[in-house]
């Protein structure tokens, strides 16, 4: 016999529970989702490198026969893939962890926003001073996005990337990250 909280294996959520929910909605204090250390354990397992998304650009890069580097420790910022023969470095960006901005998938946390918004602001700073070092170094810089890679749009995205990396620009430096607002730097996909 089922008890009276559950009902066909879903919980069924007691009035405290609910009022509790509601009470926060408010604009009141949330209990903690968490037990203490628990959080800080959850986060030092997201990986940095070998991510899915990583994973997916550079085995599409392989098996069109291009061959690279990863998470080349010799070059600022560790990028992704480095493609020495097209002087070109990939970096395959988390639209939350570098603040991808006008992007759906970005969005900030509503706890310890403090915390969060130095960190994301600081990552990107960072971002922005590695790509300007390898542009200075000589390097193609291209950019892809979490977003770039949904289902919906992710083989025309992986396709656009071969031909930007393939593409004869003359060993010219830049930035190509096709999320550039048209006329604030170029066009988008252009090189900054």
């Amino acid at each position: 016999m089922r008890s009276a909280s559950t009902t066909r294996g879903k919980r069924n959520p007691s009035r405290r529970a609910r009022r509790r929910r509601r009470s926060a909605s408010k604009g009141q204090s949330r209990p903690e989702r968490y037990e203490r250390g628990t959080r800080s354990y959850t986060m030092s397992h997201i990986r940095g490198k070998d991510t899915s998304i990583e994973v997916l650009v550079r085995s599409y890069l392989f098996r069109r026969g291009l061959r690279f580097r990863k998470n080349d420790r010799r070059y600022p910022g560790h990028p992704d893939v480095v493609l020495p023969k097209w002087r070109t470095i990939v970096f395959v960006n988390g639209c939350f962890w570098h603040a991808h901005a006008n992007c759906k998938a970005f969005s900030r946390p509503k706890s310890n926003v403090e915390f969060w918004s130095v960190k994301l602001m600081r990552n990107g700073e960072r971002d922005r001073l590695q790509h300007a070092q390898l542009v200075a170094d000589g390097w193609r810089v291209i950019v892809v996005w979490e977003c770039e890679l949904a289902k919906p749009v992710r083989e025309a995205r992986l396709a656009r990337l071969y031909d930007q990396i393939t593409a004869t620009t003359d060993g010219q430096p830049g930035i190509i990250d096709d999320t550039i607002p048209a006329g604030s730097k170029g066009e988008p996909g252009a090189i900054v």
